[in-house]
């Protein structure tokens, strides 16, 4: 029987159950909060420069192929791809960094180059990374975070050693030069958490890091949501920008519509994309499937400082994707996880997509996105905003050994009190909840509310988790519950 649902939000996840929901037959209406759709994938434009404020890094692309594939369409009908080469490079000293290429040849050698022997460590390590892959990308994450016997497959019970160990024992104990471990060990950051928290069997990510590559979507990655959104509406979903949504209403144990902007949304069904605390606060207290405890004992994964810098010409020395691994990975982990607190001295990513892509900036200039991973519910401050963008850009500076601060034409930054006013996000996270052995699958915020019939939950804080990939998947996951 077709249905009048709501979705509060057009995050991917949100946009991903309305296609579903709207080629199975319903009337799907998206309400969204901000001016333009896209959740916290948006876009920062000025003088020219344009710059993705959410996620900017595109992995896992057969997850994207089999999203369109679902309705009988194919990436390329919605935008352009080109796979980076390098995928990204990383700094650890002065003029001294590792670029991760195009290829695993390319990744063996560089791997080689740093330590005699490691490229055979890596063949079997990346081996057993693809087999993870394969069972956890095609089959795992697919499943909605019912019940624990979810997880038991054949081919998971051979892998129970996986987790319970971690993804930093399992590098540590092949692999002893600390630059390649650093290295392996980052992609589990997309998970948001830190990798001695992390089920070794997550070394999927690995797979998805060298193994399907890191690609660009023409135009930034804005352009992935410009392309659904399309889609979207060739399936019928209806999108409403600018919708404060107050209320979730409910009569007699049931969903029946929302409030926005002073105005009555009627529903049979609601799904919310939004934070899913912010979620549940639209609801009264005793139709709330989780308490203020509950969210204040889970692992959050990281807030950011971002920049968004115009520089008045093209910088070297960097890539489009640039990590700075100089200082200690542990010592900034704990900052962020153990002790909330500013970072003695933080890791940074640099962006620059104008490198590959010169829509993104004016010709002969570059724009340059900083972010700097920090822990969520810290003092958001100006002074320290710019106490650390001075940081960052005399670390930038030095490692890459050239000028960068008097070219810079303007500079604009975003932080955890954004990330609350934009977002509703729980602390100002940046990446949802952390995926550790404790919050994985069936541990996380349910899709279904527990409290409300006809009640659904999308995005990074329930099944599977952080990402974009995810959040696809996110999407089709509570389709399916509703449909």
């Amino acid at each position: 029987m077709k249905k009048n649902i709501i979705i509060i939000g057009s995050g991917f996840s949100s946009i991903s159950a309305a296609c579903y929901l709207a080629k199975a037959g319903n009337n799907v209406k998206i309400l969204e909060k901000n001016e333009t759709p896209g959740g916290r994938a948006r876009q920062f434009k000025k003088d020219g420069f344009t710059f993705d404020i959410g996620p900017s890094w595109y992995w896992m692309p057969d997850v994207f192929e089999k999203f369109f594939g679902d309705f009988d369409r194919k990436v390329s009908d919605y935008y352009k791809l080109e796979k980076l080469d390098p995928g990204y490079e990383v700094y650890f000293d002065k003029m001294e960094s590792i670029k991760i290429g195009d290829t695993l040849e390319k990744i063996y050698s560089a791997f080689e180059a740093e330590e005699k022997g490691s490229a055979i460590k890596l063949k079997k390590f990346i081996k057993k990374a693809e087999d993870n892959y394969n069972i956890a990308i095609k089959d795992l994450v697919y499943r909605p975070g019912i019940s624990p016997l979810e997880l038991v497959t054949p081919a998971t019970v051979k892998k129970v050693g996986y987790f319970l160990s971690t993804i930093k024992k399992e590098v540590t104990k092949e692999f002893k030069n600390p630059k390649l471990a650093q290295i392996l060990q980052f992609p589990v950051l997309f998970l948001g958490a830190k990798p001695s928290n992390t089920p070794a069997f997550y070394n999927f990510m690995n797979f998805a890091d060298f193994g399907l590559g890191t690609w660009h979507p023409d135009k930034g990655m804005y352009s992935v949501v410009e392309g659904m959104v399309k889609m979207a509406e060739e399936l019928g979903v209806e999108f409403t920008t600018s919708q404060t949504v107050e209320k979730i209403c409910v009569e007699k144990g049931k969903a029946t519509g929302v409030i926005a902007n002073g105005i009555k949304h009627t529903a049979d069904v609601v799904i919310s994309g939004a934070d899913y605390n912010h979620s549940e606060s639209l609801l009264e207290v005793n139709q709330r499937g989780y308490s203020d405890a509950y969210w204040e004992k889970k692992v959050f994964a990281p807030s950011s400082l971002l920049f968004f810098i115009g520089l008045d010409k093209k910088v070297k020395n960097v890539s489009h994707h640039t990590l700075f691994f100089d200082v200690d990975f542990d010592e900034h982990a704990k900052s962020i996880y153990d002790n909330p607190e500013w970072p003695k001295e933080p890791l940074f990513y640099g962006n620059f997509p104008s490198i590959t892509d010169h829509s993104m900036a004016p010709q002969g200039k570059e724009a340059c996105f900083l972010l700097i991973p920090i822990g969520p519910g810290i003092e958001d401050t100006n002074e320290m905003r710019e106490k650390y963008f001075n940081i960052v850009i005399d670390r930038l500076e030095n490692l890459t050994n050239q000028s960068i601060k008097d070219s810079i034409l303007f500079k604009e930054s975003f932080c955890v009190n954004d990330f609350v006013n934009e977002y509703n996000s729980y602390k100002g996270n940046a990446y949802g909840m952390a995926n550790t052995l404790l919050q994985t699958a069936f541990l996380r915020p349910k899709l279904k509310s527990k409290k409300v019939k006809d009640l659904y939950f999308t995005g990074q804080l329930t099944v599977p988790g952080p990402g974009v990939p995810p959040a696809l998947i996110s999407g089709k996951l509570v389709a399916n519950l509703v449909d």
